[in-house]
């Protein structure tokens, strides 16, 4: 009994993350053959900026930060212990981008929409490498010492420092760079760029705001935002950033994405907020080509049966005209006028 009660439950949910249209609208027939070149050659541009930005990335990655002075009295908030990433580097680009890219795959392999597949995914690549550019470039503009820049700068654990008070390393080049690049947190503003503007995606598809009370909904909306939360918390919690850090670094990368992700759909909650605005575009397109072929196919159809009912009459008493032989009225007139003639 309980099973069968279980199985109940699957038309409900079914239905209820059911993301076709409203308003009887049947999905347009977008697809990557048969439009996904002309959509990628109309933002040609925009994939270039894209490789821009990538540029810029690494350049930021590989310069040096600002070695701002640290003096002995500040390292009482700097010895934490050095730890290793409980969410490796290398760990973020797959849960941030390839996992979002994943599910617009899933969702074009349902609607087949080439329109709301480009879309998302130039989204959320700007989402992310904006975030990311905006990060590294305040990391390296600030350079804030991490929690642990103690043990980063006297792996032995014997400080030293100059005349004026400021830290004199002896550590490794590269845990000293890194240990200058605490604020804002790159993890986190990265994850909540992603996420985040997967949260937002999913919210639109499955119509979370229809003002119909389904909660269910909003758990699977909220979910991608735990994900980057937990991942923002295990950065203080490895020492590698303060609390201020994963704050500004999660506010930045989710209004990132929010800006991003409004260029390309409508908010979640407006009526159209399941589809991209070229969908829409591409759409009306569409209805008007065919509005315009069917009226000119019944002009055209209208002249054919013009011409196929005139025909000419041969000419009296010296006068040609011509008359529509189907039109009786005009063919009685005709005929009173002949008599009246005689």
């Amino acid at each position: 009994m309980g099973w069968r009660s279980l199985g109940s439950l699957f038309p409900y949910f079914r239905n209820l993350f059911n993301f076709q249209q409203v308003q009887g609208d049947q999905p347009g027939t977008y697809t990557i053959k048969s439009h996904g070149a002309a959509v990628a050659k109309n933002h040609k541009h925009d994939w270039l900026i894209l490789v821009l930005l990538g540029l810029i990335e690494i350049v930021l990655y590989i310069i040096q930060p600002f070695h701002r002075f640290v003096g002995k009295d500040m390292m009482t908030d700097l010895k934490y212990p050095m730890k290793a990433n409980t969410v490796p580097v290398w760990a973020v680009p797959m849960y941030a981008v390839l996992v979002p890219i994943a599910i617009f795959l899933f969702f074009y392999a349902r609607r087949r929409d080439v329109y709301d597949l480009h879309h998302s995914i130039l989204g959320l690549l700007f989402a992310v490498l904006v975030t990311a550019v905006i990060t590294d470039s305040i990391k390296n503009g600030v350079g804030r010492p991490r929690p642990d820049f103690f043990w980063r700068c006297f792996p032995d654990g014997i400080d030293n420092y100059d005349k004026w008070g400021d830290v004199v390393c002896h550590g490794k080049a590269k845990d000293i760079k890194e240990g200058h690049k605490s604020f804002p947190s790159g993890h986190t503003s990265w994850s909540f760029a992603g996420l985040g503007f997967l949260a937002l995606y999913l919210s639109g598809k499955i119509k979370v705001f229809d003002r119909k009370g389904h909660v269910a909904k909003l758990c699977i909306v909220s979910l991608p935002l735990l994900v980057a939360s937990l991942v923002a918390v295990s950065r203080v919690s490895d020492y590698w950033h303060h609390w201020q850090d994963v704050f500004a670094g999660g506010l930045l990368g989710f209004v990132v994405a929010a800006f991003c992700y409004r260029q390309f759909f409508p908010a979640p909650y407006h009526d159209q907020g399941w589809g991209p605005y070229a969908y829409f575009q591409a759409l009306e397109e569409t209805r008007s080509n065919s509005s315009s072929a069917s009226t000119a196919n019944a002009l055209s159809v209208q002249v054919m049966g013009v011409q196929n009912v005139t025909q000419p009459v041969p000419a009296q008493n010296g006068v040609a005209f011509s008359s529509y032989a189907s039109n009786q009225y005009t063919s009685l007139k005709l005929d009173d006028m002949e008599s009246g003639r005689r």
